[in-house]
């Protein structure tokens, strides 16, 4: 009998621990990392007791929340890099970026350095922003990027891309694709 209470908590708490993460995500996606760890209870129909149980702190929840965004941005700029003309592979980072920062304006907040100290969220800032380096050295080399790019030039496009405009998720969408490919000719080199 205890055997089989006690599995029923840890599924229970599993359970509790899954609505939570799904509930984070969908409202950090919806309204950024301002949304309160209260609002966070509320809609995965938990006590703030058992969510700070679970994640005693917001960024805690951030990290678990992003997770698969992390593994997705992370797959964007390896085949960005493995692209074998650098333009085609930095074109495609930025479009991609742009989609998953259009279905997700938390992350966008997350990945910016919201949560800075996060040793999760830096590695995975660290290694993109590595990466994006890279790949726009080889895209300059090719004469394709202009000369003056700097990563800091895709911080302040991240930035823009923040306040994409539209009530929908495709509304949202059809602004980033516009925004990207903006982005994408003003980073063009010139000849």
């Amino acid at each position: 009998m205890t055997v089989e209470l006690s599995r029923s908590l840890r599924a229970d708490a599993a359970d509790n621990r899954d609505r939570i993460v799904e509930a984070a995500y969908r409202l950090f996606a919806a309204e950024g990392m301002t949304v309160t760890m209260r609002e966070i209870a509320r809609q995965a129909g938990v006590g703030p007791a058992t969510l700070y149980r679970h994640f005693p702190t917001k960024q805690d929840l951030a990290v678990e929340a992003f997770a698969e965004q992390v593994r997705i941005c992370r797959q964007v700029v390896d085949d960005g890099l493995a692209e074998p003309d650098p333009w085609t592979g930095f074109c495609q980072v930025i479009e991609r970026i742009c989609e998953q920062n259009a279905a997700s304006r938390g992350f966008t907040e997350a990945f910016l350095a919201t949560y800075p100290e996060l040793a999760d969220l830096r590695t995975h800032r660290e290694y993109t922003m590595g990466v994006i380096a890279e790949l726009a050295r080889r895209a300059k080399r090719s004469g394709q990027l202009r000369a003056d790019f700097t990563l800091d030039d895709l911080i302040v496009m991240l930035s823009a891309h923040r306040s994409i405009p539209g009530r929908t998720a495709q509304q949202r969408r059809t602004a980033s694709r516009r925004f990207a490919a903006l982005t994408i000719e003003a980073f063009r080199a010139r000849f």
